[in-house]
C-alpha cells in the first residue's frame, strides 16, 4: 500500500499524485491519497472509476478526507503524461496560482525588487483568500530555500494550506537543491499543468 498526502493541494495536484503512486505499485495493490476538500475527493473518484479500479472514500475529520483506490491485476495504469481533468470548482473555490521566477519584483533597483518581493510575499499570507499555490522557478527558487528574506511568511503559508512548489532542474542549476527548506521540488509537466489549470495566474 501506498499513502499520499495531498492535503492543502490544488487540483489537480492530488489527482498527480495520486497516478504517478499507482505507477509506482507496479502492479496491484492499494492506494490512499489524503485531500482537505470534497472536489479532490469527486476529481480522484472520478479517475478511479475511468480507470476500472475499485474506490471509496471517507471524511475522517473537519477539512481531512480519504480516498483509497485498489488496482487489481492486468488493470491500466495511468500513462505518463496523460491529461488531468478536474472537476469543476465553485466560485469561492477559484484556483489562483502565484508564479514566481525572480528573486526580485519588478524592473529597476535591483536592494528594492528583493524588499517589494519580500513584502508581497508576506501580503498574500494576509490575504482573505489565499492562494492554492505558489510556484517558484528559475531565479525565484531561491525564495524557498535557506536564507531567503521571506522563508519565514512562507513556511507560515505552508502551514495554513498554501502548496508551494520550486522546480527542481532549476534549483539544480543554481546548486540549491540540498537548501530548499519549505514546500516540495515539482518538475515542468506539473508546472505545466498548475499554470494551465488555474483560475487566475498571478505574477509579480
Amino acid at each position: 500500500m501506498i499513502q499520499v498526502n495531498a492535503m492543502g493541494d490544488a487540483c489537480p495536484i492530488p489527482v498527480v499524485k495520486t497516478k504517478n503512486a499507482i505507477r509506482d505499485l507496479g502492479g496491484s495493490g492499494t492506494v490512499e491519497t489524503l485531500v482537505d476538500n470534497e472536489i479532490a475527493v469527486q476529481n480522484l473518484t472520478k479517475m478511479a472509476n475511468q480507470k476500472g479500479y475499485g474506490v471509496a472514500s471517507e471524511q475522517l475529520g473537519e477539512g481531512c478526507f480519504k480516498v483509497t483506490m485498489t488496482v487489481g491485476e492486468g488493470a491500466a495504469l495511468p500513462a505518463e503524461g496523460e491529461p488531468t481533468f478536474c472537476a469543476p470548482i465553485p466560485a469561492h473555490e477559484k484556483r489562483v496560482v502565484v508564479a514566481i521566477s525572480s528573486d526580485r519584483m519588478g524592473e529597476g533597483s535591483e536592494e528594492l525588487g528583493r524588499t517589494l518581493l519580500k513584502g508581497f510575499i508576506y501580503a498574500l499570507g494576509q490575504q482573505e483568500t489565499l492562494p492554492g499555490t505558489i510556484l517558484f522557478y528559475n531565479g525565484g527558487a531561491a525564495m524557498s530555500c535557506e536564507g531567503s528574506p521571506a522563508l519565514e511568511d512562507l513556511k507560515s503559508l505552508r502551514a495554513r494550506g498554501v502548496e508551494i512548489l520550486t522546480c527542481g532542474t532549476c534549483l539544480n542549476y543554481y546548486g540549491l537543491t540540498d537548501k530548499l527548506a519549505v514546500g516540495e521540488v515539482t518538475n515542468m509537466y506539473v508546472i505545466a499543468e498548475t499554470l494551465t489549470g488555474a483560475d487566475l495566474v498571478v505574477k509579480p
